[in-house]
This record gives C-alpha cells, structure tokens and sequence, in this order.
C-alpha cells in the first residue's frame, strides 16, 4: 500500500483500532487452546521419561518467555519498527505455532513453545506500542482499555475452540495458530510504520531512558500481575479444599463467571479515566484488597463467588489503568523500549503468583489465609496511592527532555 504524500494527514480509525486489538489473542492463545487436550497429549507422550512434569511446562513454557524476553522485544520494536515486527512476528507465531502438528519429540515440542513465547512477546509489546502511536488522549484510552477487555473475553471462546478440536486430537488445536497470517496480512493492507512527526509535540521529544522513573513502574507491574493472576489460578484449588467441590464442570463455571467480569472491569475504566492516576489506583486497589480479604470468611461458595467476581473486575479496571498511564509517559522514540519493560514485568508477575501463593499459604496457614495476606497488601497498596499525588498533577504527563 502505498504511502501518503503527507505522514500529517494520516490518522488512524476504528478499523485500524480493530486490527490492533485482534494480535492480543494471540498471547491468550499460547495457552488456553492447549489446556483441554494436556490429558491427551499426556497419554500420547506417556513412555518419556519425565513427561508427567514435561507436558505441563510444554503450556506455560510460552509465558516464561513473555516475562523474561518482553524488554528485548521493546527494544526490537524501537529499532525495526512497530509494524515491521509485528508482522514480521505474526508470520513466524504461525510457523512456529503448528510446528507440533508434525514434531513427534516432546523436548523439540517445548523448544518450539519457547520460541513462540518470543513471538508472543513481540507481538504483545507491538501493538500495544502501536495503540499508543497511532491514538492520543480519551483515544488511546479507549483502546487499551478495550484490548485488556479482548484479551479476557477471548479466553473464554479459544477454551471452547481448543475442547472442540481436541476432540479430534491433540494435535489439532496447535494448527489454530495459523490465524495469525490473517492478521498479518490485513495489518499489510491496512496499516502504515508510524513516524515521530505524526506524535503530539509533548510525546516526540528525544530523551534518555528514564530508568528511575521505569524501574518502580515494572515493580508496580510485576505486583498487578501476580494479584491479577492469583485468582485464575488458585480458584480451583479454594473451590476444592475449603468447599469440597471437585466437579470440573463446576469448578469451569465459577471459573467462567470470574473471569467475564475482568472485560467487564477493563470497559468500565472508561468511567475511571478522568480522574488522577493516584485515585484511579485506589479504587481498583481496595476492590482487590476488600475482595480478598473476605474471601478468607466466605462461609459458602456462592459467597465466595461474589468475592471472585468482584476481584476479577478490580482486577479488570487495574491493567488497563497502568497500561495508560505507562503509554502516557513514553515519548515516541522510546515507547516500544518502555512498553516492553511494563509487560515484563507483569508477566513476570503471572509467572511468580503461583510460588508466591504457595509460600505465603504455607507460613500463614492455608490458600484462604494466603489470599487474605495478598488482600492487605492490596489494601497497603491503596493507602500508598491515596497519599501520592503525581508530580505533575496530570494523568499521563510525558517525559521531558533533559
């Protein structure tokens, strides 16, 4: 497609607002397909030594590499380019995605999963940057909060696609990465590289990297991750030890509800978005907080789904919250750098959730009195952001040059 004469004139719509929300399920994808047909794909690899811990790691192995491999992609995506990556990253996710359809190695298949992980980070780190590129303001806004609520809600559609095609065999659901080809080539079609001059003037300003202001965001993201995570993984565990319920069909049904409500939270940030980042903060904080600490007294399990349901929209306004404000602090030349750090830390909180409800349960008691612990240090959480005010007083105000 060829170029505008003039860069100025171009600004992007709703259309490309859509065909930058569509790469995000590709993250979600990596793993949630490949959940229904771990039994099968147990059974198939029986006779390897070890593949009862092997197989597992064959489904998470992709978040590892998301966690540890997103600030490389950032700096990737500032060098190359955003849209270069990206589709470039959406072509190789395809090949390397249905890579198992023919390997018959378990070890070659976790090889392959830790290279799509890296793909998955590209491709996460590249259209978020590209959201912030292509929309300012209330737009922006709008979009991020609109690819955390995708993101959720998609989860819950590929859990049935994978189930149906894991019907068929364990190895089907590995040939749905191929979609990301039609992603690709309509972003070819559609989209455009951006350039600095096409930034707001506050946003196109050369700057150093700002460590000092970078680092305590990664830390705030890696807390936000390991408390958005808990609940989608430890659910299971509370339903079971604590209420004696071991029906997968039930346990998937409070599981489903829980999670609906994350998109839910992720559209209603828009209600949020004018207030400052300090109270925005508190809010989404003290519903987590709130949520789980009660959590430790819910006497049934309807109750508890009251409290699941309200964390999980906590959980749904938090995301998009830091994601703005983020994207609103990185200037054009090093948004991709800093948007690859925000999502490393973050993944790197999912991936730390798991040991550190482990840990925590085991010095204090129990899942239930874990996850009262996490509630207080939410609730900690939002004290600190109700006393802070933003240097500036702005929601996302940019960095400046030095």
């Amino acid at each position: 497609m060829s170029e505008p004469s003039n860069s100025l004139q171009r600004r992007a719509g709703t259309w490309q607002g859509i065909l930058l929300l569509l790469p995000i399920t590709m993250a979600v994808m990596g793993v949630v397909v490949l959940s229904p047909v771990l039994p099968r794909m147990q059974e198939h690899f029986r006779t390897v030594p070890g593949a009862e811990y092997l197989v597992p790691i064959a489904l998470t192995v992709p978040a590892l590499s998301i966690a540890l491999l997103s600030a490389v992609a950032g700096a990737v995506v500032d060098f190359l380019g955003r849209r270069r990556t990206l589709i470039g990253a959406l072509f190789l996710y395809a090949a390397i995605g249905m890579l198992p359809l023919v390997l018959d190695n378990l070890s070659a298949i976790i090889a392959s999963r830790v290279l799509l992980g890296a793909m998955e980070a590209a491709i996460v780190t590249a259209s978020t940057t590209l959201i912030g590129d292509y929309f300012h303001g209330t737009e922006r806004e709008k979009w991020l909060a609109y690819q955390t609520g995708l993101a959720s809600a998609s989860a819950v559609v590929l859990f049935a696609i994978g189930g149906a095609l894991g019907s068929v065999s364990w190895r089907a659901p590995f040939a749905l990465y191929a979609s990301s080809v039609l992603f690709a080539v309509a972003l070819i079609v559609w989209t455009w590289e951006p350039h600095r001059a096409e930034q707001p003037a506050a946003e196109s300003a050369d700057v150093a990297f700002p460590w000092k202001t970078m680092l305590p965001l990664c830390v705030l993201a890696a807390f936000g991750g390991l408390m958005f995570f808990t609940i989608q993984i430890q659910l299971g565990y509370l339903l079971t030890d604590r209420y004696g319920i071991r029906s997968p069909g039930t346990i998937g049904l409070f599981t489903a509800v829980g999670s609906l409500s994350v998109p839910l939270g992720s559209f209603a940030y828009r209600k949020l978005a004018k207030l400052r980042v300090s109270r925005q903060l508190l809010i989404a904080f003290a519903i987590i907080g709130v949520s789980f600490v009660l959590m430790n007294y819910a006497a049934t399990a309807a109750q508890l789904l009251v409290y699941v349901v309200a964390n999980q929209f906590g959980c749904g306004l938090l995301l998009p919250i830091m994601v703005v404000w983020t994207m609103g602090r990185l200037p054009f030349p090093i948004r991709g750098r800093g948007t690859g750090m925000f999502m490393s830390g973050w993944w790197i909180g999912q991936f730390l959730s798991p040991q550190a409800v482990t840990l925590t349960a085991k010095q204090v008691g129990g899942l239930p009195a874990a996850l009262q612990v996490f509630g207080i240090l939410c609730l900690v959480a939002a004290a600190i952001a109700a006393v802070t005010q933003t240097r500036s007083g702005n929601r996302t105000q940019p960095l400046q040059s030095r």
